[in-house]
């Protein structure tokens, strides 16, 4: 029995790692982990020239291309088609998320278009005046654009010294189209100059590609393209009256 409690209390007494040997024995495994982390990074810039700093322009190169494709596209105006609300050589901001998810343009909105096929193979920057099922008029008996038998007060963003419209027109808008015009009317070339071309100068709602929300550039010009309240008493299509 002696011999037992005594190799009992030796065993007792045999060394323990202590907690420095311990977190060395955790180091030394998170070593060379740590080690092919940096060995990947190395790996991974090696074949291109720069190393780290051209993958950086790379990455964000690649992540502004996404951005633009997918959710803001900025545009430069190229007339004065839209003048005063936008001049030539303005670059603005186009949001192409506005109508991807069930939303679609409504009356006031400047929209960018492909105006292939309807105006002609180049984008366009124009304001939606009718949506499908309206019925747009110009002019009045006092020289206003009607939108189902409302008038639209549109000084708010029509050129000073222009008229609604030099062209007399009465057209329903069909349903999945817009009907466009420039706020510089006198030297816009919008629906109303396509109004005997196929499509009657209504642009198909696939053909938009996103809203025109913020004016980018130059910085003097710098805002925000917010929807007028001249259509807010507009009625919905199929309750016009007179």
């Amino acid at each position: 029995m002696d011999t037992e409690a005594q190799q009992h209390m030796e065993r007792d007494r045999s060394p323990r790692p202590s907690g420095a040997e311990v977190s060395e024995e955790i180091s030394d495994t998170e070593g060379p982990r740590e080690r092919s982390r940096f060995a990947w990074g190395d790996r991974a810039t090696a074949w291109v020239p720069g190393g780290y700093y051209t993958l950086t322009v790379l990455i964000c190169l690649l992540f502004l291309a996404l951005f633009s494709n997918f959710v803001m596209q900025p545009f430069q105006i190229p007339s004065s088609s839209m003048a005063d609300s936008l001049r030539i050589g303005d670059r603005v901001l186009v949001n192409k998320l506005a109508y991807r998810f069930g939303s679609e343009p409504r009356r006031g909105d400047v929209v960018v278009f492909d105006g292939t096929g309807y105006f002609g193979n180049a984008d366009y920057v124009k304001r939606v005046v009718g949506v499908g099922g309206d019925r747009v008029v110009c002019c009045d008996q006092e020289g206003r654009l009607e939108v189902n038998g409302r008038w639209v007060d549109e000084s708010s963003f029509l050129y000073p010294g222009d008229s609604p419209s030099n062209v007399p027109f009465d057209v329903v808008v069909p349903e999945g189209r817009l009907f466009l015009l420039g706020d510089h009317r006198g030297d816009s070339s919008d629906s109303r100059d396509h109004l005997g071309s196929p499509g009657g100068g209504m642009v198909p709602l696939d053909s938009v590609i996103g809203r025109a929300d913020w004016i980018a550039w130059p910085a003097d010009h710098w805002t925000r393209l917010d929807r007028p309240d001249a259509y807010a008493r507009v009625p919905a299509a199929g309750g016009a009256h007179g």
